[in-house]
């Protein structure tokens, strides 16, 4: 078992005196003091074990011995920069180029979701020519200034947000709580109508657009799933326009939709991105991250006269780890894992949907889950503080659970790809707990929101009839067959 070097208080005391105060920790009041963890549980100084329904960056499951031996066994031998030849370079970029489409056969590699981020606005910019950015409400994408300036998900935040204005920004693609609603015939059009009227303003004002950014599935935005055929509408107007097209995968890549490996591939087999950035579960917990591209995109990078360096992106002990952890995914099937458990979470989740009044939406695809509790399913009012109340008692329970979205309303499943049916199990049962406690404290009950179930039927109806069978994590759909888009593996 792991030991402390110090108390917990401590260990409190040397936080708030030698770590920046906007370096928040999770449970502030009562944080909890982690000291070893494996596959998808956590233990504190106590060696309590908590279930960690939440981090989504241990992809394969905490310390996983494979990655772990991986990156040791390399460390050993030698650790280097990317100016030298290196077989697990080239080894790891042709294992991953073959997850992807043909087209986008180049990789860049680099040590962050913010750095891949960062340097696919720089391909686009020098591709193009062309300056402003198109990013969605909500958005999220990473920490350093010019990400900030795209993530509404952060400036929103500030005191005195300054908006750049070479940024765009478009709504949302959310058909639960968003402009375009499930009972709209069609939702995919006409946020993506948005994108093309901002293009014209834009436009009009002498700016050009050099891309249009996305996460594949909104995170911190709330567990967002776009309509299908969103990005294929929104890419043909940003391409028309001279722009290109960059798909965040940073934080649902690796197989955690369960039917495809990367979730920009839920919108369809005729949609293909310029650009997609990776990051987090790339390397299970180990600092790596990348951007693919396509050959014309890369070529115009290097025609900017500028050579491109990272000291420690692809060094050899990374592209091992990464090597690794797609080995893991395939040997214990984490994508085919991904498309069971989830499924069987999204169901237990939707039963739980029936008998308590604060859940107003089940969303998701995988192991990529979330939870919108409403104080009431007409109205969709946020139940902001009765989430938080949530996850505070699940931390109690010994259950790692967050909750976010504009509304901090969202709970959010995005564990480790081990997760299993027991472990759905015993998080619904506790939620359902809760939610139980919850709603009679605050005079909540079904036959308030009784109207609004023949609502709910036809919200169903609707989504069937346009196509939207996306929001269903159902594993009997014969759309949801397990595509990973592997072509050669040497």
């Amino acid at each position: 078992m792991a030991s402390e070097v110090f108390s917990k208080q401590k260990t409190i005391y040397l936080r708030k005196k030698h770590i920046g105060p906007s370096c928040k920790v999770f449970f502030s009041h009562d944080p909890i003091k982690i000291v070893r963890a494996k596959g998808q549980y956590m233990y504190n100084e106590k060696n309590e074990q908590y279930l960690d329904c939440i981090n989504n960056v241990a992809h394969v499951g905490h310390s996983h011995p494979e990655v772990v031996s991986a990156g040791a066994k390399q460390m050993e031998l030698l650790n280097t920069n990317s100016r030298f030849l290196h077989d697990n370079l080239v080894q790891y970029a042709q294992r991953l180029q073959a997850t992807l489409p043909e087209k986008l056969s180049v990789c860049y590699f680099v040590n962050s979701g913010s750095e891949a981020n960062d340097l696919a606005l720089r391909l686009a910019w020098q591709y193009t020519g062309h300056k402003d950015i198109i990013t969605l409400d909500n958005a999220y994408h990473g920490h350093v200034s010019s990400l900030i300036n795209i993530s509404p998900y952060k400036f929103h935040q500030l005191a005195q947000p300054e908006h750049s204005q070479h940024v765009h920004v478009a709504p949302s693609p959310d058909i639960y709580r968003g402009k375009y609603r499930e009972d709209h015939p069609d939702p995919a059009t006409a946020y993506a109508d948005d994108v093309k009227d901002i293009i014209e303003k834009a436009h009009a004002k002498g700016c050009k657009i050099a891309a249009f950014i996305a996460e594949s599935l909104q995170s911190c935005g709330g567990q967002v799933i776009p309509p299908v055929g969103y990005f294929q509408k929104v890419a043909q107007h940003v391409r028309k326009a001279g722009g290109i097209f960059i798909a965040d995968e940073v934080q649902v890549g690796f197989g955690r939709v369960g039917t495809h490996f990367w979730a920009f591939q839920l919108q369809g087999e005729d949609f293909i991105p310029d650009i997609v950035t990776m990051g987090k579960p790339i390397g299970n917990g180990h600092p790596m991250s990348c951007v693919v591209t396509t050959r014309e995109v890369a070529e115009s990078f290097m025609s900017s006269g500028m050579d491109y360096f990272n000291t420690f992106g692809g060094n050899p002990v990374s592209c091992a780890i990464g090597l690794a952890v797609l080995d893991v995914i395939e040997k214990e099937d984490l994508q085919g894992n991904a498309l069971r458990v989830g499924g069987y979470l999204t169901e237990l989740l939707k039963k739980l949907k029936e008998r308590h009044p604060l859940i107003g939406d089940i969303r998701g695809r995988g192991l990529f889950v979330g939870v919108e509790l409403v104080k009431d399913w007409i109205k969709r009012t946020p139940a902001t503080a009765e989430a938080q109340d949530v996850i505070y008692r699940l931390k109690d329970q010994r259950i790692l659970l967050s909750a976010d979205g504009p509304h901090r309303n969202v709970l959010k499943f995005k564990p480790p790809m081990c997760f299993s049916t027991a472990d759905a199990d015993l998080a619904v049962e506790k939620i359902d707990q809760i939610l139980t406690d919850l709603e009679n404290a605050l005079g909540l009950c079904m036959s308030a929101n009784k109207d609004s179930t023949n609502a709910h039927s036809k919200r169903k109806e609707i989504l069937e009839e346009n196509g939207h069978e996306f929001l269903s994590n159902d594993t009997n759909d014969n759309q949801h067959t397990i595509k990973t888009n592997k072509r050669q593996r040497t």
